[in-house]
């Protein structure tokens, strides 16, 4: 009886096999070499279907495939440095045609340009700024004048002991000149500055405040050097801006507070503020030097900038009112007075 059973049993499997798929018509021997044998499986279509049987297809059709419309950003690895390259050219023109109430026409341009590079990971902070400006007015009936010139680089390293405070020990270095020579117009054979004369370098040690997230920097210096440097031999033997007539360089040792602060006091409005004050202790201890401007950016758009800004300077080594004698000596070498600048334009700028 169970020799039975297991004999119906291996019947039934046998025809269930043969259903579905025939051996002979799934399997062909390949014809390569009569030594080498491969068996191929052909497309079979199975007759009956298992629920767990997924129909899909290995083969890519390409007339499906799309391509793709946004590229992948790579991966970038995190910088510690933030740069700034910024670009700017203001351009302001007068012209008449017929006009009763008179007038001369002109144009003026001044351009700008600011790069920064940045550095702050823990307990390290190193900010590099370097601004340059040029700006000059044509006039009709009269040649070209020069009203804006400027370059300044600054650099400040500082550490601190833990990530939680904002104080660091820094060390800082500014250096300040201009490109061309300037003239007090409308005399243009005498030049009453140059490049590098007057030219500024401070280098000294202190403290710097520089809260997280926050664009404000305030910078206090007991020991820095200022050095003035007149290479111009002429304005060096008139004694120009503080150095002994016929030297050309002139240093100090005095204190030095310095404060930057950036901040978008409304929207499309960035307040850009600089202030520098110096004493010296040697020579005239008290009679502070002041350096401060204040600009205000006005952003219309993208590409177009409005800009509003203040400079004024107080150094008590730059004289004025000087009185000459016949022979070319200096009767009285003046007095320092306030120098004072203002700007305003709207122009082109460009960041990358």
């Amino acid at each position: 009886m169970r020799s039975t059973l297991l004999l119906l049993f291996f019947l039934g499997i046998s025809c269930s096999l043969n259903a579905q798929v025939d051996q002979l018509q799934a399997f062909e021997r390949d014809s390569v070499e009569s030594s080498f044998q491969v068996i191929k499986i052909k497309d079979v279509k199975l007759k009956y279907l298992t629920r767990a049987a997924k129909l899909t297809d290995p083969r890519t059709p390409l007339n499906r495939i799309k391509p793709l419309l946004k590229k992948f950003k790579k991966f970038v690895p995190q910088s510690f440095w933030k740069k700034t390259n910024e670009l700017a050219l203001n351009i302001n023109e007068v012209a008449f045609v017929n006009w009763n109430a008179g007038g001369d026409n002109s144009v003026s341009a001044l351009a700008n340009a600011r790069f920064t590079r940045n550095y702050k990971f823990r307990y390290l902070t190193w900010n590099n700024d370097l601004r340059l400006r040029y700006g000059v007015n044509a006039q009709e009936g009269r040649q070209l004048r020069k009203t804006d010139d400027q370059i300044r680089i600054s650099s400040t390293f500082g550490f601190r002991k833990d990530t939680i405070t904002d104080w660091y020990y820094s060390v800082k270095a500014n250096f300040n000149t201009q490109f061309s020579n300037g003239f007090k117009y409308p005399n243009r054979d005498t030049p009453i500055s140059e490049f590098m004369a007057p030219g500024y370098l401070f280098l000294g040690a202190g403290t710097s405040f520089i809260p997280d997230g926050k664009k404000f920097n305030l910078y206090i210096s007991p020991i820095t050097q200022k050095a003035t440097f007149v290479l111009d031999e002429a304005l060096s033997n008139q004694g120009a801006f503080g150095v002994e007539e016929g030297e050309r360089l002139f240093m100090e040792l005095g204190f030095l507070v310095t404060n930057t602060w950036e901040k978008e006091i409304i929207k499309n409005v960035l307040m850009n503020h600089r202030l520098s004050l110096y004493t010296d202790y040697l020579l005239s201890f008290g009679n502070v030097d002041v350096d401060w401007e204040l600009n205000f950016n006005l952003k219309v758009n993208k590409y177009i900038k409005t800009n509003i800004g203040t400079h004024l300077i107080y150094d008590d080594d730059i004289k004025f009112d000087e009185v000459v004698a016949d022979d070319g000596s200096i009767i009285d070498p003046g007095i320092a007075k306030i120098q004072f600048k203002q700007l305003l334009g709207v122009g082109l700028s460009y960041a990358f």
